[in-house]
């Protein structure tokens, strides 16, 4: 029941569409504004990202009202958790349906507010990027690291593995965005993160991060 396309045109008959574009504010702003010209006014708009504003986001289209974060946790065939994050123009009956749909498609949500990282990465993130602060200055070895964490604290997937399984392009723009949000240098992205991203060391998907694939 799967069917490609990249013409903008064929969503006219679509009563949810996600965004799910990389962390960049701009491209996703660009790409909901094609969606709401080719949807009805009544169509639910949401975005997928993981720290960027649902506020500023939704203040790119029309009918903002209808606009909401859904973020899915990667790989989302296995990830049971949703983030439903409201803007400031979210309606009451916005928020409803997208808890709807979730819950339909087996998902649990939890609701967070509208904030860098809303719950989970605002969490999770800066912990990675420690893990790369503790690599860059020698203390451990990668393997040691992930070692340590998951026999130490019970993850089930060590923080560098997973900086790869994420992206570290991906890791680098929820860093910035969180260093810009909160404008508080504990959020300041690691030089290591951002020398490997220069090298085109992004992880799984370049075949080299803090591991090789």
């Amino acid at each position: 029941r799967i069917r490609t396309s990249t013409d903008y045109s064929q969503l006219g008959a679509a009563q949810l569409v996600i965004e799910a574009a990389t962390e960049n504010l701009q491209l996703k702003q660009r790409i909901l504004q094609q969606v709401a010209a080719n949807v009805a006014s009544d169509c639910l708009i949401a975005t997928n990202t993981s720290s960027l504003s649902v506020t500023q986001l939704a203040a790119s289209i029309e009918h903002p009202q209808r606009f909401i974060g859904v973020h899915f946790f990667n790989p989302v065939p296995m990830m049971a958790l949703v983030e439903i994050i409201r803007g400031l123009q979210t309606t009451d009956s916005t928020y409803a349906q997208a808890l709807l749909v979730t819950e339909k498609l087996g998902k649990t949500p939890i609701t967070a507010g509208n904030r860098p990282g809303f719950v989970v990465n605002r969490i999770l993130v800066p912990m990675i990027n420690e893990a790369i602060f503790v690599r860059q200055e020698g203390l451990a070895s990668a393997e040691d690291i992930d070692t340590g964490m998951r026999l130490g604290c019970n993850q089930p997937i060590g923080p560098l593995a997973l900086a790869d399984l994420i992206g570290l392009d991906t890791l680098l723009a929820i860093m910035e965005a969180f260093h810009e949000g909160f404008n508080d240098s504990k959020y300041r992205p690691a030089p290591l993160l951002k020398e490997m991203v220069a090298a085109g060391w992004l992880g799984r998907k370049s075949g080299r991060g803090f591991f090789t694939y």
